[in-house]
């Protein structure tokens, strides 16, 4: 048997892979199904930040003793008013180091930047994407340290592809899942951990209609937007003419290499203390 402890938010929770019924699937379901006896434990909840998974779902995972447990978080975090880079970076760093000293193999993801993928004027995407790049540091930094199994998302191409993409633009699609899913089997079948066939990458469903897709905005996505509008957009204004005033500042540094985590961590706060994003 193979015990699987997901961690994380709505993106882990498989928003965007939905199943006949009205459940979601997701990319830890679909891994879980590429593993020898796999017994999925999906402790995710959406809205989740990185507090959360620390103080709510870190306890129940380690009661599980998991063969293989995934840590994705972030995203949240840099969609509100209170970021603190200092906060995430010890809330994952005791997450995912609890985790490997249980025994655990510890999957860890890198963020595409938010801003990016809904399309947001460059006023408003840059402190988005300042955020984001913080995020990423503290990530690569974590997995280097603790030794995860780590995803690059940003980087990888098939990310912009709009059909990675539901509706909504912040979750992944059944495609995006299954590519989520796929990179994290090869990386594990990479360290010789017993799995089985590799999750397909065509999406077993059919991809909505654009009537279905107007229906989801008519509906639930706009409730879902008027929820963004009054926290997200007015403190990304707020952002962006602070950064206005002060100067943007440098752009995010180029990813360092994987070597050298601490020194992405290092440009990162400093183009951030300077924009004065948040």
């Amino acid at each position: 048997m193979t015990t699987f402890a997901a961690l994380g938010d709505s993106i882990t929770l498989g928003l965007g892979d939905p199943l006949p019924g009205g459940t979601w699937r997701g990319w830890a379901a679909l891994l879980a199904e590429s593993l020898p006896e796999p017994e999925l434990h999906n402790l995710a909840v959406p809205g989740a930040r990185s507090a959360d998974v620390e103080r709510d779902q870190l306890p129940r995972a380690l009661e599980l003793r998991p063969d293989v447990a995934s840590v994705v978080l972030g995203i949240n975090d840099t969609l509100r008013a209170r970021f603190d880079p200092v906060r995430i970076e010890e809330a994952a760093a005791h997450t995912v180091g609890s985790l490997r000293a249980a025994g655990a193999v510890v999957l860890t993801m890198r963020l595409p930047d938010p801003g990016l993928l809904l399309g947001l004027p460059g006023s408003l995407a840059r402190p988005l994407a300042r955020r984001m790049a913080l995020v990423n540091a503290v990530m690569d930094g974590v997995a280097a340290r603790f030794g995860t199994l780590h995803f690059d998302a940003a980087a990888e191409p098939q990310t912009y592809d709009r059909r990675s993409w539901s509706v909504d633009r912040l979750h992944p699609s059944e495609r995006g899942h299954r590519l989520i899913a796929g990179r994290f089997y090869d990386q594990l079948a990479a360290i010789g951990h017993p799995v089985g066939p590799r999750p397909g990458a065509e999406p077993s469903q059919p991809s909505p209609t654009r009537a279905a897709e107007f229906a989801w905005m008519a509906t639930k996505g706009t409730a879902w937007l008027l929820r963004r509008s009054t926290d997200l957009v007015p403190y990304l204004v707020a952002m962006a003419v602070r950064e206005w005033w002060a100067g943007p500042g440098p752009a995010p540094a180029p990813a360092a290499s994987p070597e050298r985590p601490e020194a992405r961590g290092a440009e990162a706060r400093g183009a951030e203390a300077r924009g004065r994003p948040w």
